[in-house]
């Protein structure tokens, strides 16, 4: 009996717990929701009342039918989905590698490239801005994608490495026996059974490139090629823009796109991460 109540307050503190953190991390984007369903009158009339008296639908709709501010979504669409792709691209063959390939130095490589995924861009910003400047790839999308690949890569493959790990070595061995190339195993055996671990990399790496912020503010000066995370700066200054409620209404329609996707596919993003951790 003791057991289980200790169980039990431990799962309502776990509760509590989660409910705390959630408040804090919500109650940011709760207050930007009721600026941006403000008037510009109540605004300044009411500044500290969280529930707005007469709630508007009408900076929202200014900020969607600027046409600068639409640009400025599809380039991050862009940028991110791109991104994403040429991230698998790359790093799906080297997940396959590194899962069913043994030669010398594979775990430290592993853990090198596990090492790369913690260095902070704002380390690396001065070489790269130099070394993409002598490339002439500056105020170039295409250079935005590969920067993007290189920083997606370590997380991708270590996602799909762990969703290869999962897969039975006795199918591609039959594959094999019944004459199948080394890339046919890969291309026709393995890749469709991890289409559920692809997926879920490809929409977590898409998260991350969409609120990527210092890559694309150091590479692209030129209005129209800027991603929306960083446009919405240029956008406060802009005439459309002028006022709290309008600028909150843009944030919210940058934000809540990523959120929206994150938790609709919260499940299949969370197996891609803890795919491998159980075996047996």
């Amino acid at each position: 009996m003791r057991g289980e109540r200790r169980e039990k307050w431990g799962d309502v503190a776990t509760y509590i717990l989660a409910v705390l953190i959630a408040a804090f991390f919500l109650t940011p984007l709760l207050w930007l929701l009721s600026l941006a369903l403000r008037s510009r009158q109540e605004v300044f009339l009411g500044a500290a009342r969280f529930i707005p008296k007469r709630p508007t639908l009408a900076n929202f709709a200014q900020v969607l039918s600027d046409p600068t501010f639409l640009v400025y979504l599809w380039n991050g669409l862009k940028l991110s989905a791109l991104g994403g792709l040429g991230c698998l691209a790359v790093a799906a063959p080297a997940a396959y590698a590194f899962s069913r390939f043994w030669f010398a130095g594979r775990s430290a490589l592993m853990m090198a490239i596990l090492a790369f995924q913690m260095v902070s861009p704002l380390v690396i910003l001065v070489p790269l801005y130099r070394y993409m400047s002598d490339l002439g790839l500056l105020n170039s999308h295409f250079g935005v994608i590969m920067v993007y690949i290189a920083v997606g890569i370590p997380m991708c493959t270590w996602l799909l490495k762990s969703a290869i790990d999962a897969i039975p070595r006795e199918l591609e061995e039959a594959a094999a026996i019944d004459g199948c190339s080394r890339f046919g195993i890969f291309w026709r055996i393995t890749l469709p059974l991890i289409t559920p671990g692809i997926a879920s990399a490809f929409i977590l790496i898409m998260i991350l490139n969409w609120s990527q912020f210092l890559i694309p503010f150091l590479l692209l000066n030129k209005d129209p090629q800027l991603p929306i995370s960083v446009a919405i700066f240029n956008f406060a200054g802009t005439s459309n823009a002028s006022t709290t409620q309008v600028l909150a209404a843009a944030c919210l329609v940058a934000v809540v796109p990523a959120i929206i996707a994150f938790v609709a596919l919260q499940r299949m993003v969370v197996g891609a991460l803890t795919a491998g951790a159980v075996k047996g």
